[in-house]
């Protein structure tokens, strides 16, 4: 029998059992959503340059942390009752540059070290993920709200995560440079229906 994995259950599982408790505790600590979202940025230029020099164990490490503050900002803020658009917006800029800078540090480290390779993948993987944003974002304003695909943030975030902790940095950057433009295309054809059967009645 096929086993499958309900994405939504695994995410409502973390938010309740991870994401919650520790946005519960920097409620009471009055830490707004905002300083978690530049302290996350804060950390990801850490993990960057770690990353750039060569220190992948601990450059994984804190880039962990990183996303994990990115998962955690949004709960806050709707505990809190702080949630607004001014914020959102932060979120997702800061969200964008945080994963620009990380992959800058890995193309530091490309360059460095004379892999041509590696520092054309990260290329890939850069515009693979702007475009898996760019795509839903534009989708959504026309009117297909409906996200799709496997290779989002959350899981560039982790598979990035993994390979730095693992020492396998080239492997973790051919993962997203692969499956960063299939999300990219899967996005778009996946709007280009729906938004070519007009609005629903």
């Amino acid at each position: 029998m096929a086993i499958t994995l309900d994405r939504t259950k695994v995410r409502q599982a973390t938010a309740r059992w991870f994401e919650q408790p520790i946005a519960r505790t920097l409620m009471k600590l009055k830490i707004s959503p905002n300083a978690v979202t530049l302290f996350g940025l804060v950390l990801a230029s850490v993990a960057a340059y770690l990353i750039a020099t060569d220190e992948l164990l601990w450059g994984g490490v804190v880039l962990g942390i990183s996303g994990a503050l990115d998962s955690i900002d949004g709960d806050l803020a709707r505990m809190g009752g702080t949630s607004s658009p001014a914020g959102a917006l932060m979120d997702s800029v800061v969200d964008r540059v945080s994963e620009a800078v990380v992959l800058l540090g890995v193309l530091i480290l490309a360059l460095d070290t004379d892999d041509t390779t590696l520092a054309t993948l990260v290329y890939i993987a850069f515009a693979g993920s702007v475009l898996v944003s760019y795509v839903v974002s534009r989708a959504q304003t026309l009117g297909s709200p409906r996200a799709v695909g496997i290779m989002t943030r959350p899981e560039r975030v982790i598979v990035l995560t993994v390979g730095l902790v693992a020492g396998f940095l080239t492997i973790a950057i051919w993962i997203i440079a692969i499956l960063a433009p299939l999300t990219v295309l899967h996005r778009f054809l996946y709007a280009w229906n729906e938004l070519r059967k007009g609005p629903k009645a």
